[in-house]
């Protein structure tokens, strides 16, 4: 008899640290087809996405070495940086966001 066949768990790495951690564990950005840049909590909205620990240490390094825009290949406009700030200063509170920006 086979054993049961192990469920495929997808890998990303941040951006920021280079760790590589399952797809649910980090949190997706993306860069819609319009050009804004936006936190994607279910990971499945259109557009060049990139990952990032929910550390508030990661996401404060990405933004100092301008990873997400690399990653992203865009420059992020103003308000959306601030978008993110604001997202990230939440991460120091609250483990797991629960409203997208």
């Amino acid at each position: 008899m086979k054993a049961p066949r192990q469920k495929h768990i997808p890998q990303r790495t941040c951006v920021a640290c280079r760790q590589e951690e399952s797809k649910r564990e980090l949190v997706r950005v993306v860069r819609t087809p319009e050009g804004a840049v936006k936190v994607d909590l279910t990971g499945k909205k259109s557009g060049r996405g990139a990952y990032l620990c929910r550390s508030k240490a990661c996401w404060d390094l990405a933004f100092k070495k301008k990873a997400l825009e690399h990653a992203l290949k865009t420059e992020i406009s103003p308000e959306d940086k601030a978008d993110l700030l604001e997202f990230a200063r939440r991460l120091e509170v609250n483990e797991k966001p629960t409203e997208t920006i």
